[in-house]
């Protein structure tokens, strides 16, 4: 019994040998990382640990968090209550909250890389450079494919590419251990706020449609333009860079990618996007406004691919439909302004004849439109693809017709249809000229602008070459009807037989009805006009051909005549004098008088001339 009493208690029982190594291990780790801890968390120290200096350092410190969490979850296998769990897991929350400073700082350190004032363009985006897969099919030579992922890899230099790497080195290990949540959060919230501040200094604002419809056209037309600008640097530059950031730093979560990128971006992506719906439902999109829109139109649909890569995520479905919409109310807008343009041209309704017969300035309104308009070829081909004109009834001009089978797309139907609308008006305005020589001039004068307008300009590439062909006749059909009625008179003075038929007492007959006529035309038509030179020289070219040659023998045959025939007021050199005089409008002679003084039988001289039309 005694020596029951004395007997000693069992030995404890002796611990397995996996849950000791287990535990040595979690100690092994802590007490490296502790030491890491405790040097970069001193407030005495003026260094950082992701820096050039301590870089490897840094690697070998997040290496050891990793294996701290592996011995852990080996440890739990094993002993669910250890006191070395506790620490250890107390011991991995000051890792983290020293590595979500080190990510918080890098991250504001590096906050300027992307400032639209000092970083260039980047290269177009690919979505093959993306770590998600996208639908969009881009086709490139093997040498843009290497250039462009050499710019990719290279992005950043020096400080910013270090940056990169301890960004993506930090979140890779945040992300891994369980702590994404926290590491997300400082980059979300120091991400936004650069993108805000970018924006902000591109002009970007937050508009409603109320603020745009209530502001003047100068200052709504100001914020286009601004607006312009902002936009291809923010797809390319600000929004492109965010989404690569994104892709390089959490590369290891393509769902933390989306979110991210998404909760940046998306704010003011729509509030850039949203601009240009608001200012195409301003009131008074009258036709002197279209150009604004269609520069908005052409940016925005010339971004569209990289915008849809871009925001390619389905969060991110709200900035594509904004563009879209955009887009659609962009078109409406430009359609009521052609709409509205049309409708001016057919109100038109002014009567007071163009002096001289010159270009009437609705003919130079509507095709330095048109010559404006084309340049959108693109976006108007879109646009207008299927918007028909209600055509009219009837031609007007003769036989003028509108085959549209001549023309390649609806945008051609349209431009050519409204030039004959312009061209049925003009004939309109021919109808006050008392004088139906001027009429016809001013038919030529305002088609012969039309014709260069069009051949000159990339109206040709929609209307065709035999549309300029078929219009340069009918130009010479008004020039030909002009010249019979403004020229016949004089024409018809002259023999119409041959000069070895004509005696010079005829002769003489025939040169003073001459003298009269081209006397009384040339007074009538020095103040008409031909602004065109090649239209002008055609039909100076013609009247010298039919008159010079005629007037010529005639002046021979009456030279021979007796006494040596009378003294003619207008030689061949003179015709040709007073005929280059003309149809200049204000250059010709201020007072209208041709020289009444004979020059003497078959002789002048230019100064002489030019003199004898100051009497």
């Amino acid at each position: 019994m005694g020596k029951q009493l004395f007997r000693s208690s069992p030995p404890p029982e002796k611990q397995p040998a996996h849950q000791s190594l287990a535990e040595t291990a979690v100690q092994e780790c802590t007490s490296n990382i502790n030491t890491v801890i405790s040097k970069w968390t001193s407030s005495s120290s003026d260094e950082f640990l992701f820096s050039t200096n301590s870089r490897r350092e840094a690697e070998e410190f997040v290496e050891a968090v990793k294996h701290l969490q592996s011995t852990m979850h080996r440890l739990v296998s094993v002993n669910a209550s250890s006191d070395k769990l506790v620490y250890a897991h107390n011991l991995m929350q000051s890792a983290m909250k020293l590595l979500e400073s080190e990510f918080r700082r890098v991250l504001n350190a590096n906050r300027d890389y992307l400032d639209p004032e000092s970083v260039s363009v980047r290269s177009s985006y690919r979505s093959s450079k993306f770590s998600t897969s996208t639908t969009t099919s881009v086709s490139d030579s093997e040498d843009e494919i290497s250039h462009e992922e050499n710019q990719d890899d290279h992005r950043f230099s020096g400080q910013d590419s270090d940056a990169m790497d301890d960004l993506k080195t930090i979140a890779d290990c945040m992300i891994s251990t369980g702590y994404a949540k926290e590491c997300v959060t400082v980059y979300k919230t120091v991400r936004k706020s650069i993108v805000e501040e970018t924006l902000n200094n591109l002009a970007v604002e937050r508009l409603t449609l109320h603020q745009v419809q209530k502001m003047d056209w100068e200052t709504l037309e100001s914020k286009i333009r601004s607006w312009l600008r902002a936009a291809k640097l923010a797809v390319r530059s600000l929004f492109f860079g965010e989404r690569l950031l994104a892709d390089h730093v959490f590369s290891s979560s393509v769902n933390i990618v989306e979110s991210s990128f998404t909760d940046i971006t998306q704010e003011g992506a729509l509030t850039l996007f949203a601009f240009p719906e608001s200012a195409a439902k301003i009131k008074k999109l009258s036709p002197e406004k279209m150009f604004r829109f269609l520069d908005m139109y052409e940016t925005l649909a010339s971004l569209y691919v990289e915008i849809e890569t871009i925001f390619y995520f389905d969060s991110a479905a709200a900035v594509r439909f904004q563009v879209i919409s955009s887009l659609t109310r962009l078109g409406d807008a430009a359609r009521t302004m052609m709409t509205a343009f049309e409708t001016a041209i057919q109100k038109e309704t002014s009567r007071t004849p163009v002096t001289g017969g010159g270009v009437h300035p609705l003919t130079r309104y509507v095709m330095n439109y048109l010559s404006f308009l084309v340049d959108y070829s693109e976006s108007i081909a879109v646009i207008f693809e299927n918007w028909q004109p209600t055509l009219p009834s009837s031609s007007c001009g003769g036989d003028d017709t509108y085959p549209e089978e001549l023309y390649s797309s609806p945008v051609s139907v349209r431009i050519a249809w409204v030039i004959l609308l312009t061209l049925c008006k003009i004939d309109g305005k021919a109808q006050p000229y008392k004088d139906v020589a001027l009429s016809y001039l001013f038919l030529a004068n305002n088609l012969q602008y039309v014709v260069v307008k069009v051949r000159t300009s990339n109206v040709k590439l929609l209307l065709g070459e035999d549309w300029v062909v078929r219009h340069e006749g009918k130009v010479k059909q008004y020039a030909d009807k002009f010249e019979k009625l403004a020229w016949g008179k004089v024409l018809t003075s002259l023999p119409e037989y041959t000069a070895e038929e004509i005696t010079p007492e005829e002769a003489k007959e025939f040169l003073v009805r001459f003298d009269d006529e081209f006397e009384a035309s040339y007074r009538k038509q020095i103040s008409w006009v031909i602004p065109d030179p090649k239209l002008r020289d055609w039909i100076k070219v013609s009247l010298s051909h039919k008159l010079m040659l005629v007037c010529t023998e005639l002046y021979e045959i009456n030279r021979f005549g007796s006494g040596g025939g009378f003294n003619v007021r207008y030689t061949s050199e003179d015709i040709g004098n007073y005929l280059s005089d003309l149809y200049f409008g204000s250059r010709g002679s201020g007072s209208g008088s041709v020289s009444t003084k004979g020059s003497g039988t078959g002789s002048s001289s230019t100064g002489k001339s030019r003199e004898g039309r100051s009497h």
